[in-house]
């Protein structure tokens, strides 16, 4: 099945804006992460999801300039962008990723597709039980899944983060949840904040490059235990 990664991305934030393109090693966030996924075996094509507001057109510069398809939306109704960019490429199967996530592991991309369409589910992630560090998050679905909460979806606060319309309807969707064996959700990758930012540029400083897997920064991080003390008074924004 035709499986294209769409990567929602902009420029505003209410707690770090710009934070697209925070420079890490003289490159982009944004940067960083397209590099990471196409180490994937399982995508077919990755699309940057921005928005049609002018601001974002740094973004849409930088996909071209990395040879990435892109498609410009609403800023505020993020599951029509999504819909709207999965229809434009014509995607049968969807892998939502979040641009504030630099540390992205494309093998556990890989296992969430994988599982996804062994399993013939409607919706498979990784995130409804947390297990991987906040930063790993994946989440895959049908085009007729996405089709059917865009549809229906009423709930302008759901449409802002793509998924809950199907996260919370599991009469109406298959629904599966990977795990990891051990527990690391209180480890904090993902970039939202500036003290976000210094945690995962003290990672890329280290390995100096894009090719280190989520074992290896494990690694790395028992090496450096004080380095989580960095964000980890930082709380997740909670979905209503």
């Amino acid at each position: 099945m035709y499986t294209v990664a769409i990567v929602q991305a902009r420029m505003g934030s209410s707690r770090l804006p710009g934070k697209t393109m925070a420079d890490i090693l003289g490159k982009p966030i944004l940067w960083h992460l397209i590099n990471r996924l196409r180490y994937s075996q399982l995508l077919d094509k990755i699309v940057i999801a921005t928005t049609d507001n002018t601001k974002d057109e740094t973004i849409l510069e930088l996909a071209r300039k990395s040879g990435i398809d892109s498609y410009a939306g609403s800023e505020d109704d993020v599951l029509d962008r999504y819909y709207q960019a999965a229809k434009k490429y014509n995607a049968e199967v969807v892998v939502r990723i979040t641009a504030d996530c630099p540390l992205i592991d494309a093998h556990v991309v890989d296992k969430v597709i994988n599982r996804f369409l062994e399993g013939d589910y409607d919706y498979a992630t990784n995130i409804l039980i947390r297990t991987y560090p906040d930063g790993l998050d994946v989440e895959v679905m049908s085009f007729s899944a996405l089709e059917k909460a865009w549809r229906e979806d009423r709930n302008p606060a759901w449409r802002e983060h793509v998924t809950p319309y199907i996260m919370r309807h599991p009469e109406k969707f298959k629904i599966h949840n990977i795990t990891n064996e051990k527990d690391y959700s209180y480890m904090r990758w993902t970039v939202d904040t500036i003290e976000d930012l210094t945690f995962v540029r003290k990672i890329y400083d280290h390995f100096q490059n894009d090719n280190f897997n989520w074992q290896e920064v494990l690694h790395l991080l028992e090496m450096h235990p004080e380095w989580l003390k960095i964000n980890q008074h930082i709380r997740q924004k909670i979905i209503k």
